[in-house]
């Protein structure tokens, strides 16, 4: 039976790729994104997600069987966190009632590696708090000082998404409903957003130092799509709540082998 997909971030990426996949797949596919999409709009304000989820669930015919939020920028500014972030938690919320008309609705997001990194905690409790005014103040006052400092938006956009996606797993909203909810963490992907920071030696150096991959590399943008697809998929019964790091190691690298020792006896 066709299942009605919802694909943020469609026009370009791994949403791009994601949307292609399904679409040859005989899926029908409702893109979003700024231009080159079945629905133009912009994520990063309120209006906007409301305006795109109401013509998205029209669309669809009021049923919507799965959404795959890929949309998202790494821009050092303030707008990121209301992209990466709110653009993502409004949108998936407005499209609740529809994907509850499904007989097996399914939702993943894209988070990333980057939630790992060094971030601003404050940032990322006025985000999971439903704050945006305030985390954009927020966001303000480090774009304000470089795009060192401004870059901190981004891990704290992909961290705050990756936690909110573990703590409404398990409500009522979404478990109660029978809506699996996940997140992948990609490692560094091949796409339109990396193209220039990779060009250069000192670019890859940088990346690679903070995302090390030891299988395989860097990762075409079909490495996350075919994840992001079977999450979403009429098999996928029981993962939900989980960020998979789908990174050619860079996780097992960073951590290590023992993420379970926080909780044994002291």
């Amino acid at each position: 039976m066709t299942r009605t997909y919802v694909i943020t971030g469609s026009a370009s990426g791994i949403g791009a790729e994601t949307a292609d996949i399904l679409t040859k797949r005989g899926e029908h596919v409702i893109g979003i994104d700024l231009k080159n999409a079945d629905i133009e709009a912009d994520l990063s304000t309120p209006a906007g997600r409301n305006a795109a989820a109401t013509q998205a669930s029209e669309l669809a015919g009021g049923r919507i069987d799965a959404v795959i939020a890929c949309a998202g920028i790494s821009a050092p500014i303030s707008a990121t966190i209301s992209i990466n972030y709110f653009g993502v938690t409004e949108f998936l919320r407005a499209l609740l009632p529809a994907l509850r008309k499904s007989d097996a609705p399914r939702a993943v997001v894209v988070s990333s590696m980057a939630s790992m990194q060094p971030s601003s905690p404050e940032l990322i409790e006025a985000a999971l708090a439903g704050d945006e005014a305030l985390a954009l103040s927020i966001a303000d006052t480090l774009t304000a000082q470089g795009p060192r400092v401004g870059y901190l938006v981004y891990p704290a956009s992909k961290r705050a998404l990756s936690r909110w996606v573990r703590r409404e797993s398990i409500s009522e909203d979404w478990a109660g409903a029978g809506i699996p909810l996940n997140a992948v963490a990609p490692g560094t992907v091949l796409s339109p957003m990396t193209e220039e920071l990779l060009s250069t030696e000192a670019g890859r150096a940088m990346v690679d130092t903070a995302v090390p991959m030891p299988l395989n590399y860097h990762q075409p943008t079909e490495s996350i799509a075919h994840q992001l697809i079977w999450l979403t998929s009429v098999e996928n019964t029981h993962i939900t709540g989980q960020v998979i790091y789908n990174d050619g190691g860079a996780d097992a690298t960073l951590r290590g082998d023992d993420i379970w020792s926080w909780n044994d006896p002291q």
